[in-house]
Parts: C-alpha cells; structure tokens; sequence
C-alpha cells in the first residue's frame, strides 16, 4: 500500500516576503538557499527545507495562522535563541521550560505563526 514515509518540506505563507525574509534572516538566523522558486524563499535548515513563499491562494490575515500545525525548529541553545529573540522584541509564547525532546520555548513570528524552537544535542 502506498504511504506517506514523513515530511519532506516545510513552507509557510505570508504576503510580506521581504518582511519573512528579514525576519527569518536578520532576527532568528536561519541561511536563504542560493536558489528558490518565484514568490518564495528557502532556507538552508536540515534535515528539512523550510521555505516562506507568498500565497499559494488568497487567505485572510490573522491572528490564528498555522492554528492546529506544530511547528518546532532544533536548535543549539534554547535559552540564549529566546534571550536574543526577546532582545529583538519578537513576542515569546511561552518561555524555555524543560519537555519531553529537551529544553524548549515558542514565539511568533511577525505574521501570527507560532515557531516552537528546541535545544538540539548534537552528537
């Protein structure tokens, strides 16, 4: 039978890209890809790409983007990701706390999505 095997992409839609790509860029970090589609911009995350690309229909803004998708990013530090992103007064959901994948923390990104961001042990 034909399955799903797990995800492969990630993408998330605002009508602001210069904005998502600042934001993404200059405040939380991540590296554009040399290359992406028209209307998108791809970031260099492993082991999944995670890109933001302009609607793909017409959606309504919102303060409710993304309610019921989780998406959590690891990363090296949770706690000094949340003190710099607080530094850069991007609004923090809830503070590190320790969880079942580690220490981890969520924040909103300038469009309404909640990014859940986890310290990742690197081997």
């Amino acid at each position: 039978m034909p399955r799903l095997i797990g995800p492969d992409f990630i993408s998330i839609q605002t009508r602001d890209l210069d904005a998502a790509l600042t934001f993404y860029r200059d405040v939380v970090g991540l590296t554009p890809a040399a290359k992406a589609p028209p209307g998108a911009t791809v970031f260099e995350t492993q082991p999944i790409p995670f890109a933001v690309r302009t609607p793909t229909q017409e959606f309504a803004d919102g303060d409710r983007l993304g309610l019921g998708i989780a998406i959590w990013f690891g990363c090296d530090d949770a706690d000094e990701l949340h003190e710099h992103l607080r530094a850069h007064d991007v609004t923090i959901v809830f503070p590190p706390k320790d969880g079942p994948f580690g220490r981890y923390f969520a924040f909103m990104d300038p469009f309404g999505y909640t990014i859940t961001a986890h310290t990742v042990l690197m081997s």
